[in-house]
């Protein structure tokens, strides 16, 4: 009986990797074909906003009205998915781990990895709701590029690039990135056994998460939301913060870096 019950929880591990890994590529995937925004995604290291515009090109391009509920749950969407192919990447480890730890307690039962994974993309699901809104109202104040879905203002660029460095200094960022960056301290003193638990778990890991880095996520207004380039480049970053032995000296750097760009942008 006890090697039936290990093979079916093994197998759920298996399960577990197989699914994670499909929705990462199918997140992916609907990015690259534009995440059904009817225009194709671009990739650009230098933020889109700020480039000059052909004018000819602006000419041609349609006159961007008030947003329709159709274009904010569109935009919604995109964010959210977004959100699922930049941190699902670096939460696996701890997903993964939770599949993992629940076996071993002293009840075995089928871990709740579903409700776990739910409750964490549930979290960013509500930072994408407010970055939905954040683009909405800067597209009405015409500070938003609208083919680049980037900031066409140096001082908000700036403005933004400045505040992302500052956070990676701060205290906050400090500590929702020790939470991140140790998946096993983080279960040890958040487990709670049942899909209610297992749903509150990923919520308080996505949280954590979010404030780790929100900051970072606001600097596709710089880059393009759908700039591919800043997306690769974010997600990247955020792994190598949470997952490598020396993620905090890269969180260091990258605020250098951000702290730096802002004040070009400015002189």
């Amino acid at each position: 009986m006890r090697a039936e019950v290990e093979a079916v929880l093994a197998r759920h591990r298996i399960l577990s990797v197989m699914a994670l890994a499909a929705l990462i590529l199918l997140a992916w995937g609907w990015l690259l074909l534009g995440a059904g925004m009817g225009m194709a995604p671009m990739a650009s290291l230098a933020p889109s906003g700020l480039q000059p515009q052909d004018p000819m090109m602006a000419m041609m391009m349609p006159v961007v009205g008030p947003w329709t509920a159709a274009q904010f749950a569109l935009t919604l969407i995109m964010w959210w998915v977004m959100m699922v192919a930049m941190m699902l990447p670096s939460a696996a480890p701890t997903i993964l781990l939770y599949a993992r730890a629940a076996t071993h307690r002293k009840t075995i039962v089928r871990p709740a990895t579903e409700s776990f994974l739910a409750g964490y993309l549930l979290v960013w699901g509500l930072f994408s709701l407010l970055a939905t809104t954040a683009q909405w109202r800067l597209s009405a104040a015409a500070m938003l590029a609208p083919m680049a879905m980037a900031s066409s203002s140096h001082w908000l660029s700036a403005g933004l690039l400045a505040a992302a460095g500052l956070y990676q200094f701060s205290p906050w960022k400090d500590a929702c990135l020790r939470q991140c960056r140790n998946p096993a301290t983080f279960l040890s003193r958040y487990y709670r056994p049942g899909r209610t638990g297992a749903l509150r778990m990923g919520m308080i890991h996505g949280a954590w998460c979010v404030g780790c880095c929100w900051m970072l996520m606001a600097l596709l207004f710089v880059g393009g939301v759908m700039n591919l380039v800043w997306i690769a480049l974010l997600t990247l970053l955020v792994a190598m913060e949470k997952l490598l032995p020396w993620g905090r000296l890269i969180s260091v750097a990258t605020g250098l870096g951000c702290i730096a760009w802002a004040v070009l942008l400015v002189i």
